[in-house]
């Protein structure tokens, strides 16, 4: 991904252009927004900035390859499924525009709140279970211990109990932390006292955490697939640990772990509404918020529904044409 970048930067100079005038579009945006959030509120918002300007502009320097790859994904016939859900979406909303196109104009902002979740925390949740699987294959016994420990108790406690934890009670600990270093350091444990989680990266803090520690066994059964020939060859040609790993066992170990990696992003997808209960908008929330005010259960239940179906059967589709590409390339 990043050699992939680093070609498309040096080749295509006028994508530096795009990605500027995407960045100051955002900017101009989200203007009112940033002003008005503090500094890790504000941090959020250019980080989203920054991954959908790298997503638009990937696509369009690749805008060939996107086609070629809708029309190869057009051949499986479960995309008529989507079409159908899509479509009936769209009925309710030209049939009966009153409640169902104010529900879904009342969900748009928290369907980006779910999506920005899901992809932040999958891509953090990524980078948690490569280094948690090395970890647990690891021969110092602290960092193979630390690492079992993290993944035994972690998967002990359910998600929603670690949101509430980090958003209730862990402000609590930063405001012992506070009170112990205040007499000692005051700036400092004036800080941890006035130190107050945002509820959109408490919530991604939450997941990562918790589905770091699935993908860490994914990871760490994708490593243990590859026989112990293929690192003692690469060992034995002069690679390092780091080099064998990067360059022989994970390439191979990845294309192992795409189905259960694919199946753990299509249940983030769905567990990202627990963040509900944190005071994140997000698509369910905004659900709840709109059945209070107008009383509508059945529809506005009915609508949220319909919309994770679309995400969670659009997300199942290409994570089954990354798994045949990724087949058809072995």
């Amino acid at each position: 991904m990043l050699d992939l970048i680093r070609t498309t930067v040096v080749k295509r100079w006028w994508l530096w252009v795009l990605a500027v005038l995407l960045i100051i579009g955002q900017v101009f945006v989200f203007l009112p927004e940033i002003l008005g959030s503090d500094l890790p509120q504000t941090i959020g918002i250019l980080f989203r900035i920054l991954i959908v300007t790298l997503v638009l502009a990937l696509a369009l320097a690749y805008w060939r390859q996107v086609a070629w790859t809708a029309v190869d994904m057009a051949h499986d016939r479960w995309w008529l499924l989507e079409l159908a859900v899509v479509l009936l979406v769209g009925v309710l909303v030209l049939l009966r525009p009153d409640p169902f196109q104010r529900i879904v104009v009342f969900l748009s902002d928290g369907i980006v709140v779910t999506i920005g979740i899901t992809m932040i925390s999958f891509v953090l949740v990524a980078f948690v279970g490569l280094i948690g699987g090395m970890a647990r294959l690891a021969k110092n016994p602290l960092i193979h211990g630390a690492a079992s420990i993290y993944v035994e108790v972690i998967r002990g406690i359910p998600l929603l109990v670690q949101l509430l934890f980090l958003y209730f009670a862990f402000p609590q600990i930063l405001d012992a932390i506070g009170g112990v270093l205040l007499p000692i350091v005051p700036p400092v444990g004036q800080w941890f006292v006035d130190l107050r989680p945002d509820p959109f990266w408490t919530a991604v803090a939450g997941i990562t955490i918790c589905y770091g520690a699935y993908m860490t066994e994914i990871f760490r059964a994708g490593i243990q697939s590859i026989s112990k020939g293929q690192m003692e060859a690469a060992r034995s040609l002069g690679m390092s640990y780091i080099q064998a790993m990067r360059h022989v066992i994970l390439p191979q170990a990845i294309r192992v772990i795409l189905p259960p990696v694919g199946n753990e992003f299509v249940t983030l997808l769905k567990d990202s509404s627990l963040v509900s209960v944190v005071a994140v908008a997000d698509m369910t929330r905004r659900g709840r918020e709109f059945m209070a005010s107008t009383y509508l259960s059945l529809e506005t239940w009915s609508m949220v529904a319909l919309l994770y179906l679309i995400m969670t059967l659009f997300a199942a589709r290409i994570v089954s044409y990354i798994e045949k590409r990724s087949a058809y390339v072995n």
